[in-house]
Protein backbone atom coordinates (compact mmCIF):
# COMPACT_ATOMS: atom_id res chain seq x y z
CA UNK A 1 0.00 0.00 0.00
CA UNK A 2 0.97 2.99 -1.13
CA UNK A 3 0.35 6.94 0.96
CA UNK A 4 -0.75 9.46 -1.26
CA UNK A 5 1.33 12.35 -0.94
CA UNK A 6 0.68 16.16 -1.62
CA UNK A 7 1.31 16.54 -5.30
CA UNK A 8 -0.54 13.15 -6.15
CA UNK A 9 -3.69 13.61 -8.31
CA UNK A 10 -7.11 13.22 -6.33
CA UNK A 11 -8.76 10.00 -6.50
CA UNK A 12 -12.44 11.66 -7.14
CA UNK A 13 -12.39 14.53 -9.20
CA UNK A 14 -15.23 16.93 -8.58
CA UNK A 15 -15.81 19.99 -11.36
CA UNK A 16 -19.11 21.40 -9.84
CA UNK A 17 -20.64 20.83 -6.77
CA UNK A 18 -24.61 21.10 -6.51
CA UNK A 19 -26.83 21.45 -3.29
CA UNK A 20 -29.78 19.94 -3.06
CA UNK A 21 -32.36 22.27 -1.00
CA UNK A 22 -34.55 19.51 -0.23
CA UNK A 23 -34.48 17.12 2.48
CA UNK A 24 -33.65 14.24 1.97
CA UNK A 25 -34.16 10.26 3.73
CA UNK A 26 -30.52 9.53 5.13
CA UNK A 27 -31.38 5.70 4.91
CA UNK A 28 -31.41 5.68 0.88
CA UNK A 29 -28.50 4.51 -1.11
CA UNK A 30 -26.02 5.09 -3.95
CA UNK A 31 -29.52 3.78 -6.04
CA UNK A 32 -31.43 6.55 -4.36
CA UNK A 33 -29.66 8.96 -4.37
CA UNK A 34 -28.67 8.72 -8.17
CA UNK A 35 -32.58 8.28 -9.00
CA UNK A 36 -33.30 11.58 -7.25
CA UNK A 37 -30.19 13.78 -9.44
CA UNK A 38 -31.30 12.35 -12.53
CA UNK A 39 -35.18 13.63 -11.63
CA UNK A 40 -34.05 16.98 -10.96
CA UNK A 41 -31.74 17.09 -13.14
CA UNK A 42 -32.22 14.89 -16.25
CA UNK A 43 -29.21 13.44 -15.88
CA UNK A 44 -26.26 13.16 -13.43
CA UNK A 45 -23.19 14.75 -15.24
CA UNK A 46 -19.77 13.14 -14.85
CA UNK A 47 -17.11 14.85 -12.00
CA UNK A 48 -20.29 16.30 -10.42
CA UNK A 49 -20.89 15.62 -6.93
CA UNK A 50 -24.56 16.58 -5.33
CA UNK A 51 -25.18 17.23 -1.93
CA UNK A 52 -28.54 16.07 0.05
CA UNK A 53 -29.41 16.89 3.64
CA UNK A 54 -31.33 15.57 6.29
CA UNK A 55 -34.62 17.71 7.91
CA UNK A 56 -32.28 18.23 10.65
CA UNK A 57 -29.54 19.37 8.76
CA UNK A 58 -27.39 17.19 10.96
CA UNK A 59 -26.44 14.74 8.58
CA UNK A 60 -25.23 15.03 4.48
CA UNK A 61 -24.36 12.66 1.85
CA UNK A 62 -22.41 13.71 -1.49
CA UNK A 63 -22.97 11.73 -4.25
CA UNK A 64 -20.34 11.94 -7.20
CA UNK A 65 -20.41 10.43 -10.68
CA UNK A 66 -16.72 9.68 -11.78
CA UNK A 67 -17.31 9.37 -15.50
CA UNK A 68 -17.18 4.83 -14.62
CA UNK A 69 -19.76 4.77 -11.36
CA UNK A 70 -20.82 6.68 -8.76
CA UNK A 71 -19.23 7.31 -5.05
CA UNK A 72 -21.58 8.01 -1.93
CA UNK A 73 -20.06 9.32 1.24
CA UNK A 74 -22.27 11.05 4.35
CA UNK A 75 -21.03 12.72 7.20
CA UNK A 76 -22.75 13.16 10.50
CA UNK A 77 -22.36 15.99 12.92
CA UNK A 78 -22.38 15.19 16.49
CA UNK A 79 -23.14 18.53 18.00
CA UNK A 80 -25.08 21.66 15.86
CA UNK A 81 -25.96 20.92 12.34
CA UNK A 82 -25.01 22.23 8.64
CA UNK A 83 -25.92 25.64 7.26
CA UNK A 84 -28.66 24.16 5.03
CA UNK A 85 -30.86 27.15 3.18
CA UNK A 86 -34.35 26.90 3.42
CA UNK A 87 -36.00 27.02 0.49
CA UNK A 88 -39.51 25.11 -0.76
CA UNK A 89 -39.51 25.43 -4.40
CA UNK A 90 -37.18 22.36 -5.04
CA UNK A 91 -34.53 24.54 -6.87
CA UNK A 92 -30.78 23.48 -6.41
CA UNK A 93 -27.79 25.49 -5.68
CA UNK A 94 -23.88 25.44 -6.85
CA UNK A 95 -21.21 25.20 -4.56
CA UNK A 96 -17.31 26.49 -5.06
CA UNK A 97 -15.14 24.31 -3.73
CA UNK A 98 -14.73 27.07 -0.51
CA UNK A 99 -18.13 27.04 0.15
CA UNK A 100 -18.46 23.13 0.37
CA UNK A 101 -15.07 23.03 2.35
CA UNK A 102 -16.68 25.06 5.07
CA UNK A 103 -20.59 23.70 4.36
CA UNK A 104 -19.09 20.16 5.42
CA UNK A 105 -17.58 21.23 8.40
CA UNK A 106 -20.32 23.25 9.81
CA UNK A 107 -19.28 27.32 9.17
CA UNK A 108 -21.65 29.77 8.00
CA UNK A 109 -20.28 29.08 3.82
CA UNK A 110 -23.40 31.84 2.50
CA UNK A 111 -21.28 34.47 4.60
CA UNK A 112 -17.67 33.83 2.53
CA UNK A 113 -17.39 36.50 0.15
CA UNK A 114 -18.06 38.58 2.87
CA UNK A 115 -15.49 37.64 5.76
CA UNK A 116 -12.79 37.88 3.20
CA UNK A 117 -13.10 41.73 3.53
CA UNK A 118 -12.61 44.13 6.37
CA UNK A 119 -14.21 47.24 5.94
CA UNK A 120 -14.56 50.26 7.73
CA UNK A 121 -17.84 51.06 9.51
Amino acid sequence: MRCLGPRDPPVIRIDALWLAVEPMDMRVGAERLLARVVQVFGEARAHHGYLFANTRANRVKLLVHDGFGVWCCGRRLNAGGFMWPKCSDGTSLTLTQQQFDALVLGLPWQRLPQSQVITRM
